[in-house]
């Protein structure tokens, strides 16, 4: 009796060892439910006119975690996307980035993570150079005078850029693509675009002989067009038609990188100007790079209308002989509020973007008002163009002696009460008692703000 006792405690212990066994084996198949927590995420928020929000996944979080097939958990609110995919599902690819319907991208470009876009407007006086880098790829636009060709070159060099993806020849004119021999002398490139094959001039033959050394072609793009430049996407917007006036056949380009864009418009004048408006392209950028230096040619109302930019970059020469840029197209941008940037007042012009927003830098500010129109030099034969009275008349006020306050770097006077006067830097403001006459005797010419 003790023995079947015995033996029945037995079968119970055994029994109870195989129930815990199979509930054991039960729990551990049951399929895990995937969980997302997101209360400790980072947002980040562009104020490049943008309500998009970017939502990063800690990637410490021990409350990921996966069904046993490896799906992808994805969390949308008011645009926000959240992915974590299974490490184990080596056979799940990324959804590829489409292809630009142009042809002119040498070769795709891989879908990377955004980073560095970096847009410089290089101080070239009285010419055009922009140097647009994204990510690892770069562009140049332009290069100014053949004498800048040395700056093109060690500012690519400074900056480590041995290879451009595109060079660009906005129009054959010499204060355009003079310097880009420098640059070709230093980088290789793999597409050069010119709305133009060839031209007679010295300084275009001279361009196509440093491509020839590189086997390369001139590419002739055309509007509607866009590829791509790392991660950052290039409209060719102009011109709409090819015309007999250079500055008219300009190649323009929007380049846009997230919630930011540059519309660059090389020597554009009005008539590319209204030809682009009616083509309905979208000119909306945050930066416009005014067009032909701030010519009275280029730059009109409805065409800032359309473009809407918060900054204007303007490309120029400190004194150049064509008065650039304008008073007419300084007006235009005062009116709409839009802030100036001027490569004779500032020097080089860098626009990085950081997070979303864009960011800018000078090499060096003169405190003067960007809003006063180029200076011409005083012609020793006809001085008297800058007198706005007679020097005959016995009330003229340029015979009146009185106080001046000169800028010794601009070579502008101003009246003492100027506000030009208050931002001048202490080294380059020097008062002068005298005539108006004898002022502009001297170099200098009137402040386009108080106009003494």
């Amino acid at each position: 009796m003790n023995r079947i006792i015995a033996i029945s405690h037995k079968r119970v212990t055994v029994l109870f060892l195989i129930v815990n066994f199979v509930m054991m084996i039960t729990l551990s198949g049951c399929s895990k439910t995937e969980k997302v927590d997101v209360s400790h995420t980072q947002e980040t928020v562009s104020i490049s006119d943008s309500n998009d929000t970017e939502v990063f996944l800690d990637s410490d979080s021990s409350d990921v975690e996966e069904d046993s097939e490896g799906t992808t958990a994805q969390v949308n609110e008011n645009e926000t996307e959240v992915t974590h995919a299974n490490s184990e599902s080596s056979d799940t690819k990324a959804e590829e980035t489409p292809e630009p319907s142009s042809e002119l991208t040498p070769e795709p470009t891989e879908a990377q993570e955004p980073g560095r876009f970096e847009v410089h407007f290089l101080d070239v006086g009285q010419g055009d150079a922009i140097l647009v880098i994204c990510n690892d790829h770069a562009m140049l636009v332009d290069g100014g005078k053949s004498k800048e060709s040395d700056k093109i070159y060690s500012y690519l060099r400074n900056h480590d850029i041995k290879h451009l993806d595109y060079i660009v020849a906005t129009h054959p004119d010499a204060d355009h693509i003079g310097g880009l021999a420098g640059a070709l002398n230093y980088a290789t490139v793999d597409v050069a675009l010119s709305p133009v094959t060839d031209n007679e001039t010295e300084t275009f033959q001279n361009f196509k002989k440093y491509l020839t050394k590189q086997n390369i072609e001139i590419t002739v793009p055309e509007a509607g067009e866009t590829f791509v430049l790392g991660d950052a996407d290039v409209q060719v917007i102009g011109p709409k038609t090819i015309t007999n006036e250079d500055n008219n056949n300009s190649i323009v380009l929007r380049v846009i990188h997230g919630n930011n864009s540059f519309l660059l418009t090389g020597d554009a004048e009005e008539e590319e100007e209204q030809s682009i408006l009616r083509s309905g392209a979208d000119l909306k950028s945050t930066v416009l790079k005014v067009a032909h230096h701030g010519s009275a040619y280029s730059t009109g109302r409805q065409w800032l209308n359309a473009v809407s930019p918060q900054i204007a970059v303007i490309s120029c020469g400190s004194e150049n002989e064509y008065g650039h840029p304008t008073e007419q197209v300084l007006n235009h941008l005062k009116e709409m509020d839009i802030s100036v940037l001027r490569t004779d007042m500032h020097g080089d012009i860098i626009f990085q973007e950081v997070e979303g927003e864009l960011r800018y830098g000078v090499s060096f500010d003169t405190n003067e008002d960007v809003y006063t129109p180029g200076i011409i030099p005083i012609s020793e034969e006809q001085p008297e163009q800058t007198s706005r009275v007679s020097p005959e008349s016995d009330n003229s006020e340029s015979t009146n002696e009185q106080t001046y306050i000169l800028n010794t770097n601009t070579k502008k006077f101003h009246y003492p009460d100027c506000k030009s006067v208050k931002q001048m830097k202490d080294k380059n403001k020097q008062e002068y008692f005298g005539t108006r006459d004898n002022v502009i005797a001297m170099g200098y010419a009137p402040c386009g703000n108080c106009n003494p």
